[in-house]
C-alpha cells in the first residue's frame, strides 16, 4: 500500500472534518507537524478538539489555528507561552481539559493499546480529580490502601506527528526530544499522517533503532518546515 504523499494536503484529503478529535505530537515547539497544521488550517475545518502536550506558540504550532478560531477544545498538560490560548481560555472562547503531562501521555498510550480506563495517584485530592472515579489500592506501605482517580484513554480521529527519519512502509525514527509525545499520540489515532524530515528506502532502517512500527502509520510526507526555537538563550560574550 501507497503511504508517501506529495504534500499535506493530498495526505490528509478525505481525513478531515468538523468536531473531530486530533492527537497531536510535539514537545514546545520540538518535533510539531508543521506542515500538517498548516493544511489543517487551509481546510477550514471547524470545532475541533486537540490532544497534544501544549498549543504551539502565537503564529506557530497548534497556535495558527487559535488565531483562526478552529480550535473548540483542548486537552493539554503545558498552556504557557500562549497568549491567544491565555485570552480565550480566560474569555471563554476555548474549552481547557487540564491534564498532568505524564497522564497525558498514559492516556494516548492506552487508547493506542485499545484501554479504555487506567487508575492513577497523579491529580489525587486536586481539582483533576473532580468528577473522576475514586478507587482504593494497596499499594502503600505494608499493604495500606492509597487513593486512585480514574483516567480515560484518550482515542482520536486523526494523529498527526512529526519523525526525523522514515521508511517508505511508515516505520519512524524520532530524535531526542521530539520522541516525548509523538510515539503515543501516533498509536491512538485511528489513522495516523506522519511529516518526516528524510523519507529512507524499505530496509534501510537498523530495526533495533525503529522508535515505530510502520503499522501505525498510513501516510506519509516529507517535511521542508523551517525548525523553530522556542525560547532563545545566548550567553553574554566575555570581554577580550
Amino acid at each position: 500500500m501507497k503511504k508517501v504523499y506529495a504534500n499535506a494536503t493530498e495526505a490528509l484529503d478525505g481525513l478531515l472534518k468538523d468536531d473531530m478529535l486530533i492527537a497531536s505530537g510535539g514537545f514546545g515547539l520540538c518535533g510539531i507537524p508543521d506542515m500538517l497544521l498548516e493544511a489543517i488550517k487551509e481546510s477550514g475545518v471547524k470545532d475541533l478538539t486537540f490532544a497534544s502536550n501544549n498549543a504551539g506558540v502565537d503564529g506557530a504550532g497548534i497556535g495558527i489555528l487559535l488565531e483562526t478560531r478552529q480550535v473548540r477544545k483542548m486537552i493539554s498538560s503545558y498552556v504557557g507561552e500562549n497568549a491567544e490560548f491565555m485570552r480565550q481560555y480566560l474569555s471563554g472562547e476555548l474549552e481547557l481539559e487540564f491534564t498532568p503531562q505524564g497522564t497525558l501521555a498514559e492516556r494516548m498510550r492506552a487508547g493506542g493499546a485499545g484501554i479504555p480506563g487506567f487508575f492513577t495517584r497523579t491529580g489525587v485530592g486536586t481539582v483533576i480529580a473532580e468528577g473522576k472515579m475514586e478507587k482504593q489500592f494497596p499499594t502503600g506501605p505494608d499493604g495500606a490502601m492509597e487513593d486512585y482517580i480514574m483516567e480515560e484513554g484518550i482515542f482520536a480521529d486523526l494523529a498527526i506527528v512529526k519523525a526525523w527519519k522514515a521508511d517508505e512502509t511508515g516505520n519512524l525514527v524520532f530524535r531526542k526530544t521530539a520522541r516525548n509525545f509523538n510515539a503515543p499520540a501516533a498509536t491512538c489515532g485511528k489513522v495516523c499522517v506522519a511529516e518526516v524530515e528524510e523519507i529512507v528506502p524499505t530496509g534501510s532502517l537498523e530495526p533495533d533503532s525503529i522508535h515505530l512500527p510502520g503499522i501505525y502509520v498510513h501516510r506519509i510526507i516529507k517535511s521542508t518546515a523551517e525548525k523553530r526555537i522556542e525560547q532563545r538563550t545566548v550567553r553574554k560574550r566575555e570581554e577580550a
